[in-house]
């Protein structure tokens, strides 16, 4: 402890201790008010410079008094702690203002500053509040897209002189969710009758189901928060994003599958606040660490470790019979909650009812065994049915099947899913999810999952356009055959495909194949695919064809695509353009597609299309932020499902 004295020019002091283990001045509260320093007097005692006026032992507010005693709080620092003052402390001493203080004779050895006890009034020190108030809540908006929207979502708390940068989070997430709910309000107030429109009535439904999602997980979002430490924020940054980016999914989704004009018109302008303030939302969580450091609030976001120790073994925590199931063998020395056989040597004769059977409340996984034959069934697990794990007798022996499409049966694109899951923790093992609408159903999907921390492993994943639906979240696909023509592995969550085989089909004749779509649509918000280690062929019925018919990586379906193929073999019959402009859009402008260390001819970038302004090739610093550790945060989540995988770069 290291005594200082404060010392003003016409003998008033106060004095304090400087902890150097905490860096604070603990002021004393010993005040000799001097006759000459009375209110106002700034200028008279100090001339043109800092007045610090003491409030209490702990708070000391600066003001600045110019020549024509004008009166003004100095920006950013009207509350200043001890920590501060001793800076300012030591700044003032290198500076001209201390020697004109201290003359050269009579300056002190030690840091002293020179000041002017004023005693303000409480008008001032009201005033100093109001602008740190208003300065505090200009910090926290910086980073949104919609500024006017993220101050008004702060009322509630604007005049909470105590507020914390917490409570400016939860005003803002709070009101947010109350935006949604209107929208929702908005889409029930607009029915549209099933006889005359079905397709847009059923995306009416659909429309109400993602906005009632969209309320649910900002309802996460803000629990998380007021459950969490404040200098802890920056741990659970991932966590907030992954929930937040599907709450604006939701939202873009509803408007994306309604196609009449006046009544999306209409949902526009009901769901605009809603949006802008999730939006907001996004960009200051992904700024957090900026947010509290203006606060001066202390926070380290942690990430996963770019580590590149190869994980093909299971949690130590796993049954032997759980891990001899996943491992492939064993199948019978672990009793599944339910088997499903198409011969009735099960408990059930069809998927749907094994799930059906899902208890309520349950704790833990749910397994779900299939036995060998086709299921020619429309299967959802719903959001009150997490932690499933199916498993078959192998892809091509356990199939479920389906075929609703968009093109002939006008169907909207996320309910023509042969198998939805929307139950966070799902896993699948050994099973061919199917959709055999053709290339002339359009939209078609096999597999849709917009459950959280989804693995899918050895299985097969069958259709044309738009196979694989990544709809929202974390997910994980590995040993898998995936196949299609159009958008055949699209979505808005954020996938990771490893040691994979990706199939192109042959399209229709004014077709084209593109591998991926992917609907990223805000920069900071987390979403894209990456594919690690995988095989991008021809089927054998396009493989003569291969040159006339155009196949592609992919196109942007929304403007921040993010895409990456790495470590990869890519066949010939790959465009050399490698990538597809989406038409009517400019989003070539702002997507971001990248390749590293690819190889096979498709992989020669020499040609690459030119209009993608952010292409280009990784160096590993840049490829290992898309590792599955790095991208979908693996530590927290993926060991827990079984599923075999490697992180980092290199890995077979």
């Amino acid at each position: 402890m290291e005594e200082w004295e404060l010392l003003q020019r016409t003998g008033s002091t106060f004095g304090g201790e400087l902890d150097r283990t905490t860096g604070y001045i603990h002021l004393m509260k010993v005040m000799r008010e001097s006759p000459q320093a009375s209110e106002g007097d700034g200028d008279t005692a100090l001339g043109n410079g800092l007045v610090y006026e003491a409030v209490d032992d702990s708070n000391v507010f600066p003001h600045f008094y110019g020549p024509s005693r004008s009166f003004s709080p100095l920006p950013r620092d009207a509350v200043i702690k001890g920590e501060k003052l001793v800076r300012l402390i030591y700044s003032v001493y290198k500076t001209n203002l201390f020697k004109f203080f201290f003359p050269k004779k009579s300056r002190p050895d030690r840091p002293t500053m020179a000041i002017a006890l004023h005693k303000g009034s409480k008008d001032d020190a009201e005033q100093s509040t109001k602008v740190q108030m208003k300065a505090n809540i200009e910090e926290f908006c910086k980073p949104a897209e919609f500024q006017i929207p993220c101050f008004k979502s702060l009322d509630s708390v604007a005049k909470n002189d105590s507020a914390t940068m917490k409570d400016y989070l939860l005003a803002s997430l709070k009101v947010t969710g109350d935006e949604i709910k209107k929208s929702l309000a908005v889409v029930e107030k607009n029915p549209i009758d099933n006889k005359t429109d079905p397709y847009n009535h059923m995306a009416v439904e659909d429309c109400k189901e993602l906005l009632q999602y969209a309320v649910e997980e900002l309802q996460d979002s803000y629990s998380m928060v007021g459950d969490t430490e404040l200098h802890s924020l920056g741990d659970r940054v991932s966590e907030l994003l992954n929930w937040l980016g599907a709450v604006y999914s939701y939202q873009s989704m509803c408007l994306d599958s309604i196609d009449k004009p006046e009544y999306k018109q209409d949902l526009e302008n009901g769901m605009r606040s809603a949006t802008q303030l999730t939006h907001n939302a996004i960009n200051i969580v992904a700024k957090i660490s900026t947010v509290l450091q203006a606060f001066n609030i202390s926070s380290t976001i942690t990430t996963s470790s770019n580590n590149h120790r190869r994980l093909l073994g299971y949690p130590t925590w796993f049954p032997v019979a759980y891990r001899k199931l996943l491992a492939g063998g064993g199948r019978h020395r672990i009793t599944p909650h339910a088997v499903v056989a198409k011969d009735g040597s099960g408990q059930y004769n069809t998927v749907a009812s094994a799930l059906a059977a899902y208890p309520k409340n349950h704790k833990g996984k749910y397994f779900v065994y299939v036995k060998a034959g086709i299921y020619d069934e429309h299967i959802i697990i719903s959001k009150k049915q997490p932690n499933v794990f199916i498993y078959g007798d192998g892809a091509g022996k356990t199939i479920i099947t389906g075929n609703k499409n968009f093109g002939l049966m006008k169907i909207p694109t996320q309910d023509t899913a042969t198998f939805a899951v929307l139950g966070n923790g799902f896993v699948a093992r050994g099973i061919t999810f199917r959709n055999t609408a053709g290339p002339q159903g359009h939209q078609a999907v096999a597999l849709r999952i917009n459950g959280d921390m989804a693995a899918v492993f050895d299985c097969s994943i069958e259709g044309y356009q738009d196979t694989l639906y990544y709809q929202n979240h974390r997910q994980f696909y590995r040993n898998c055959v995936i196949s299609g023509t159009i958008d055949f592995i699209f979505g808005r969550g954020s996938a990771v495909i490893q040691n994979s085989l990706i199939i192109a089909r042959k399209p229709l004749d004014n077709q084209f194949n593109t591998i991926t779509a992917d609907g990223k649509e805000i920069a900071s918000k987390p979403g894209g695919v990456v594919f690690q280690n995988c095989r991008i062929v021809p089927e054998m019925e396009l493989f003569p064809v291969r040159f006339q018919l155009a196949s592609y990586l992919g196109r942007p379906w929304k403007p921040y695509a993010t895409t990456v193929f790495m470590e990869s073999e890519l066949g010939d019959f790959i465009r050399p353009e490698g990538w597809m402009i989406w038409q009517g859009a400019s989003f070539e402008q702002t997507c971001h597609y990248y390749e590293f260390a690819n190889r096979g001819p498709g992989a020669i970038i020499n040609n690459r299309n030119k209009s993608f302004k952010n292409f280009r090739l990784l160096n590993p610093i840049e490829a290992a932020k898309y590792t599955v550790d790095r991208f979908i945060n693996s530590n927290d989540w993926l060991r827990y499902t079984g599923a075999p995988y490697y992180l980092g770069l290199g890995g077979r």
